[in-house]
C-alpha cells in the first residue's frame, strides 16, 4: 500500500447554520467511514498561517488556497483518486489534489 495525501482548495467554508454544520460534518463522517482501513490520519482543516521566504522574511494570510488535509493508504494513483471523488468539500466547489507520498 503507497500513502496519498488529499489536499482541500477552496469550497465554501464552514457554514454558519447549526443545522447545516451538522449535516456537513455528518456528510464528512460518513466518507470517511466508507473507506475505513484506507484512512491513514483524517486530517484537520487549516487555520491561519505565516509563509517563511527563502531569505528569512515572513508573510502572514494564506498565499495559496489550502484549507486541509487527509492521508490515504490505497493500491495506485488511480484508486486514491477514486476515493477522493466523495469527498464533502467538492459539495461546496472546492477541489482535491491526489498526491503520493514517496518513501524516503
Amino acid at each position: 500500500m503507497t500513502k496519498y495525501v488529499l489536499t482541500y482548495h477552496g469550497g465554501s467554508g464552514m457554514p454558519e447554520d447549526p443545522a447545516e454544520i451538522e449535516r456537513l460534518m455528518g456528510a464528512w463522517g460518513t466518507w470517511f467511514e466508507g473507506m475505513g482501513e484506507a484512512v491513514v490520519d483524517g486530517g484537520n482543516p487549516f487555520g491561519d498561517s505565516t509563509t517563511v521566504s527563502p531569505d528569512g522574511s515572513t508573510s502572514s494570510g494564506r498565499s495559496i488556497d489550502v484549507s486541509g488535509y487527509s492521508i490515504l493508504n490505497a493500491d495506485s494513483l488511480e484508486a486514491a483518486v477514486d476515493l477522493a471523488k466523495g469527498c464533502p468539500v467538492l459539495e461546496g466547489g472546492g477541489t482535491v489534489q491526489v498526491s503520493e507520498a514517496l518513501e524516503m
